[in-house]
């Protein structure tokens, strides 16, 4: 089977006030405005080369869909054959902005996904232009100024059925799991179309709600980069949800905060690169660092919310709780929680 896809080409995400965020991405996170149409904002990284990463539009907050990029007009043709041989319909589009014909399904676990070949290249102004040949555009000092996008991380109820399914019908690799030390449950997988640990992660769900994201992800070039980042973000207000520390699973550096519709950004740097066609995947365990590979603090339960609100909770590391509440309002209530 040819390669079908490529990677995480841009993320739309909704939010009650898209001022209010829009304004926080481009003076905090350091995107800029690439464009404003049919009342969604569109924003950039210094470095994509395509003209946009993120949308904001109107809405409870959530992840309206997870965009990629095919690896050739066949494998457009043929992962839509895939997706409708699995028992879903999707539909084609011919009216996008920044990229042409686009195919959009909604996954078995509530996730919508558009996948597409033709896009618009990102065309500097003199003003931004790069003495890079290669960049996009010159290198941001605003905010935390990300590079580009990496990943996103959603929220399932069965994380290795999610997992399998998006193997079998559109090809990604699954890199590695983590179950439960006290039982034989997978709480994490992270899953990728390409050489990086994961640019698509899953994290079990507890709720009967599907759909819903737990954190979306931006890359920055070095671990200075990413402690630079926790200091602009804190001096400006922002605080800290987790981090800085280092995962287990993928070995990236990371930081996670909020941004003004509670939205979980994560900002990561480092990590491996595989390139194993017939990788198998890694069993962790929480006991063994997955998460926090350091092991010298608690993940603040505020880390299990995903979006939107449901009726129970979501988990990653920590398993399923009965009571989140008193947690999510104060998750460094217990002595030694990081």
């Amino acid at each position: 089977m040819i390669k079908l896809l490529s990677h995480l080409a841009h993320l739309e995400i909704t939010t009650p006030d898209v001022e209010a965020s829009a304004t926080f991405y481009v003076e905090q996170v350091g995107l800029r405005v690439f464009a404003r149409e049919g009342g969604k904002v569109y924003l950039r990284s210094w470095g994509d080369y395509y003209n946009y990463s993120l949308v904001l539009s109107e809405g409870e907050v959530g992840l309206a869909v997870m965009a990629w990029r095919t690896s050739s007009a066949e494998a457009l043709e043929q992962a839509a054959k895939n997706i409708e041989a699995a028992g879903i319909t999707g539909t084609w589009s011919d009216t996008n902005v920044g990229h042409g014909r686009s195919y959009t399904f909604t996954g078995p676990y509530g996730h919508t996904m558009e996948l597409y070949w033709d896009v618009e290249r990102y065309q500097s102004t003199a003003d931004v232009a790069s003495i890079y040949p290669d960049r996009p555009e010159r290198r941001s000092q605003h905010g935390v100024a990300p590079r580009q996008l990496d990943h996103v991380t959603v929220a399932a109820s069965d994380v290795e059925g999610m997992a399998a399914w998006y193997r079998d019908v559109l090809g990604f690799r699954i890199m590695a799991n983590t179950v439960l030390d006290e039982a034989p449950m997978s709480v994490f997988s992270v899953i990728t179309t390409n050489e990086k640990s994961h640019d698509l992660g899953i994290v079990y769900d507890g709720s009967s709600r599907a759909g819903r994201v737990n954190h979306i992800a931006y890359w920055v070039d070095t671990r200075e980069d990413l402690l630079a980042a926790a200091d602009i973000l804190m001096e400006n207000g922002t605080n800290i949800e987790y981090g800085p520390s280092i995962h287990g699973i993928g070995e990236q550096s990371f930081l996670y905060f909020r941004d003004p519709s509670t939205m979980r950004v994560e900002v990561n740097t480092g990590g491996y690169r595989n390139y194993v066609p017939d990788w198998e995947p890694k069993t962790w365990r929480p006991s063994q660092g997955s998460n926090n590979f350091y092991r010298n603090g608690a993940m603040p339960m505020s880390m299990t919310e995903s979006f939107p609100p449901a009726d129970g909770p979501s988990a990653t590391e920590e398993g399923i709780h009965p009571d989140t509440r008193e947690a999510l309002l104060n998750p460094y209530a217990k002595q030694g929680r990081g």
